[in-house]
């Protein structure tokens, strides 16, 4: 009788470098990892391997410099002012960026902030300060100087990074810092806009457009290789970077799809069972004590196999059971189950069960998993995921 459903454990991979054979060592570390002593598993057809996106752009070499990015930004802005709008607040996932673009920028570069918190949840101002306070200011737009005036400056919870000063002293000759949450606010400082935020920058970019802005997003740069061997990334771009050096950073990887595609194979030659795959980065969930959204990468997954495309499709356990009527909770559970291929998913029976993509949630158990220091494991064998109740 079987007694438990899913598991997930991390792989442990030697310390990879450009040119690294990924598909051949992921899938040799998971054949020894299966076999080995300690925690030995067995492959099942509808398991799942997520590796993350960092050691794959790193095998690519996928890496910027920050005079890349300055010459891409002059190549494809015009001189002048320019306003940037909503960075989240990160020196691993923008401050490097910031830095390379404000030396591409000819002339000054005017920086808005949105309050009072960026687009993942990053505070610039103490909450209750904002809400007792809020009413003070001149209006939406405000400046450096009123923000320190009315709310006085708010180090990051986490890391006692002080953003206002952190950004500015990029390069305080030619960078000015302001506080706007309606992206046409950037169009007081110049015609020219570049759209920093995430996962609303088709939104922005839409917005400035239609007022006549001349609007660029960070996907855009750096799309393409600069020259032969630089990285790049034809889809996200910038979005999706790290921070790798003073002067470099690792780009979101590319052909992600093609990767997965080709483990998946890779496994199915070595172990006869058809085991999908995605490469994930950061997983979609909040941090509850510090409020903030760790989806910083424009999305969960860049690249998965077919198998994990779509939402799931399961019936609330707990519903079924409290409304079993004249059949026993067990049977009217295991009914419900085998009856769930014909269910829609707005059904009673599937209230509560998370409406999400298949990636987004495996994306995000992988993240938990594998973390981001130092366990030595970005890779996650995840077994039994599609299995239900009546699986053993």
């Amino acid at each position: 009788m079987r007694c438990t459903g899913v598991s997930a454990r991390g792989i442990r991979l030697p310390v990879l470098s450009k040119g690294a054979d990924l598909v051949t060592i992921v899938a040799d570390e998971l054949v020894k990892a299966s076999a080995a002593p300690r925690d030995p598993f067995e492959f099942r057809d509808g398991d799942i391997v997520g590796v993350t996106e960092s050691v794959l752009a790193r095998s690519q070499g996928n890496y910027v410099t920050l005079d890349d990015i300055a010459e891409d930004v002059r190549r494809r802005v015009p001189e002048g002012d320019v306003a940037l709008i909503f960075p989240i607040l990160s020196r691993n996932r923008f401050g490097r960026l910031l830095e390379g673009i404000a030396r591409g920028v000819r002339g000054t570069l005017h920086v808005l902030l949105s309050y009072p918190a960026d687009e993942v949840g990053n505070l610039l101002i103490d909450p209750r300060a904002f809400y007792l306070k809020g009413g003070q200011l001149s209006g939406d737009l405000f400046g450096e100087k009123e923000y320190d005036e009315i709310f006085g400056r708010y180090p990051h919870p986490f890391t006692g990074v002080d953003y206002v000063s952190y950004y500015k002293d990029m390069d305080p000759g030619k960078i000015r810092i302001h506080f706007a949450n309606n992206p046409l606010s950037a169009l007081r400082f110049s015609k020219t806009v570049i759209v920093a935020s995430i996962h609303a920058r088709f939104l922005h970019r839409e917005i400035l457009g239609k007022a006549g802005a001349s609007a660029f997003s960070l996907d855009q740069f750096c799309s393409g290789p600069l020259s032969e061997g630089k990285g790049f990334n034809e889809q996200y771009g910038l979005l999706g970077s790290n921070y790798s050096s003073e002067t470099s950073v690792k780009l979101f990887p590319r052909e992600s799809g093609r990767f997965a595609r080709a483990l998946s194979e890779e496994l199915l030659t070595r172990t006869g069972k058809r085991v999908e795959v995605l490469v994930y980065g950061d997983g979609a969930f909040k941090d509850p004590a510090g409020g903030i959204w760790e989806l910083a990468d424009p999305v969960v997954s860049p690249g998965y196999t077919d198998g994990l495309e779509g939402l799931p499709k399961e019936v609330k356990f707990k519903y079924i059971a409290d409304n079993a009527g004249d059949k026993s909770p067990d049977e009217a559970v295991r009914e419900a189950i085998r009856n769930k291929g014909a269910m829609d998913r707005f059904a009673h029976s599937a209230l509560g069960t998370t409406p999400r993509r298949l990636t987004d949630l495996l994306g995000s158990l992988c993240d938990l998993v594998s973390g981001s220091g130092d366990k030595g494991t970005p890779v996650v064998y995840i077994s039994g995921y599609f299995d239900s109740y009546l699986d053993e």
